[in-house]
């Protein structure tokens, strides 16, 4: 059974239709990316997916339960989380505090602590940073605090906006990399990703959004051979 859904999703800002009639499944534990261009309807989808956006039509389900007027809170409790695009850190908090603040819905003390130092053994740099004031991190040590907050809530299913933007193409692979490993120990992730080829190289599927509807659904391995989407798509930069 998928763990979150997307079924016959229309959403609407005003009289503009954004997403249309889009069906997406993230399975327990796979690694999943959308892509697409500009104004396509990507983040539309993610906010959908986390309770920020109430479709007009459709169900969103989680985990075989219909959560579409359910709060972001309540899908958080139950696993779903966001590690948003730029970051999105409080930069007057401390690491530290931005880090416990990821954990703010959860009352399993022990829990918390050895999550708290699987952050620390995932990213060395952010215990080192611990009460240094998140603002004045660099892009590369925001984007490991931003990833260790969406862990401390102890997600079942990781969602990604624009994971690789603003890094600095050297921490670009590196990113990937740590995302990999995370998808390796048993969360599922859902990437919204500009960089396609770097995205499907780690993904076990994708889809592709145009004018909030999907026009391709397969595998990572068969989407990078994809003539159409490589033509349409990737182009000589490999960005969508």
């Amino acid at each position: 059974m998928p763990l979150l859904e997307l079924r016959g999703i229309n959403t609407h800002y005003g009289a503009v239709h954004i997403l249309k009639d889009v069906d997406l499944a993230i399975f327990p534990g796979e690694l999943v990316c959308l892509l697409g261009g500009n104004a396509s309807g990507k983040s539309t989808t993610l906010k959908t997916l986390l309770g920020m956006v109430t479709p007009t039509t459709g169900d969103v389900v989680l985990d075989g339960e219909i959560v579409t007027h359910h709060s972001t809170s309540y899908r958080v409790e139950r696993g779903v989380t966001m590690v948003p695009e730029n970051r999105r850190l409080f930069k007057r908090l401390s690491v530290k505090e931005n880090l416990e603040l990821g954990a703010y819905l959860r009352t399993d003390r022990d829990g918390i602590a050895n999550d708290l130092e699987r952050v620390f053994e995932m990213f060395p740099r952010v215990k080192e940073r611990l009460n240094q004031k998140s603002g004045t991190l660099s892009g590369g040590e925001q984007q490991m605090v931003a990833v260790g907050r969406a862990l401390m809530s102890d997600p079942r299913v990781l969602l990604m906006d624009e994971p690789s933007m603003g890094l600095a193409p050297a921490l670009v692979q590196t990113n990937f990399e740590l995302i990999q490993q995370i998808h390796e120990e048993g969360v599922a992730i859902f990437i919204v990703e500009q960089n396609a080829n770097m995205a499907l190289s780690i993904a076990d599927r994708g889809w592709v959004l145009q004018t909030g509807k999907v026009v391709l659904d397969d595998s990572a391995e068969a989407l990078l051979a994809n003539p159409e989407l490589r033509a349409s798509y990737l182009g000589e930069s490999g960005s969508v």
